[in-house]
């Protein structure tokens, strides 16, 4: 790419030139939840205009809470409201919801399996402002507390149909955010979020990618791409990394002729690979199995662009990595 990127190219936008996008779909939609759910509440540490939060406060200024610079304290407070029966959506970075605030959750939240809804912004690499600000590791980190649902979303239809969804189940849930303008891609696929369920966009005879979150994006346009090279990708999107849909995921694994690709916005420790490849040898299921995601790295610092490239989790690199391995 010989185009100069500007700094805004370092900032958690994922949208292509040219792509539909949906503004502050979370907000709108939790704003819509509140209206007939009187017990929900917005809460922030110092990020409602950076986790869209702000949408949901400007329709709600008196149940809507900012509480400063101290995630520690937003997750134990949130507790506290679900203790009096609030349904309190907390919105922070996804770094420091699962990193710095964790023992919070882990010991006022999850203990008591409280109904309290953990939504993230700047998950895994979507910001390019380096290890401070990039959670790589937060699905596994989240994935490993007790009474944690975990769901990472694909774009803006998955965001505004996840917002009700989480909110009829009772108990905490983590879920990644995206934010701002944010890519529209399922609208085509009649697509409906269901917690807890798998999803097969689009069939496909040489290769199953199983993915989650802004990798079943990247997903749908590699197989369209490889189909230029007569290479037939099917797609099923993970939206629910805890609990996994198993069943699906082994009745399409268990297809024989197809290499098994899992691709995430993660590092390859930890998060929806190992948790596929677990549910496949548990079931004796052995198709080829191949990762793609994050390092076990420290991210670099730069623009987005450079940095999907640099880790392999742009359309052209699945493509190549793909096309290398079905040589």
């Amino acid at each position: 790419m010989n185009t100069r990127l500007k700094t805004s190219a370092m900032i958690a936008s994922i949208a292509g030139e040219g792509q539909v996008t949906r503004s502050a779909p979370f907000g709108h939609a939790l704003a819509e939840l509140a209206r007939t759910n009187a017990n929900v509440v917005g809460m922030t540490a110092d990020l409602g205009k950076y986790t869209d939060l702000h949408v949901f406060a400007n329709a709600f200024p008196e149940r809507y809470y900012q509480m400063g610079m101290a995630e520690q304290l937003l997750m134990g407070a949130a507790a506290g409201m679900a203790h009096e029966g609030a349904q309190p959506f907390v919105t922070t970075y996804a770094v420091f919801a699962t990193r710095r605030a964790y023992d919070f959750i882990h010991q006022t939240i999850a203990e008591d399996n409280l109904d309290v809804k953990i939504v993230a912004a700047l998950p895994g690499l979507t910001t390019g402002y380096g290890p401070s600000h990039q959670a790589a590791e937060d699905l596994a980190l989240m994935r490993a507390m007790p009474n944690m649902t975990v769901i990472d979303p694909c774009d803006a239809l998955d965001i505004e149909q996840m917002v009700p969804a989480i909110a009829a189940h009772k108990g905490p849930v983590y879920a990644r955010l995206l934010r701002g303008n944010v890519p529209a891609v399922l609208d085509e696929y009649g697509y409906q979020f269901e917690l807890g369920k798998a999803k097969l966009l689009r069939g496909g005879n040489d290769v199953l990618m199983i993915s989650t979150g802004i990798m079943t994006m990247r997903a749908l346009e590699t197989a369209k791409a490889l189909r230029q090279d007569n290479v037939d990708v099917a797609v099923l999107h993970v939206p629910t990394i805890k609990p996994l849909d198993t069943a699906t995921i082994l009745r399409e694994a268990k297809r024989t002729g197809r290499m098994v690709v899992v691709t995430e916005n993660h590092t390859t420790i930890g998060g929806l690979g190992e948790a596929v490849a677990r549910a496949l040898l548990g079931a004796g299921v052995t198709p080829p199995f191949r990762q793609i995601a994050l390092p076990d790295a420290f991210l670099d610092a730069g623009a987005l662009p450079t940095l999907h490239d640099r880790y392999g989790i742009s359309t052209e690199a699945m493509c190549n990595t793909i096309k290398g391995w079905l040589g």
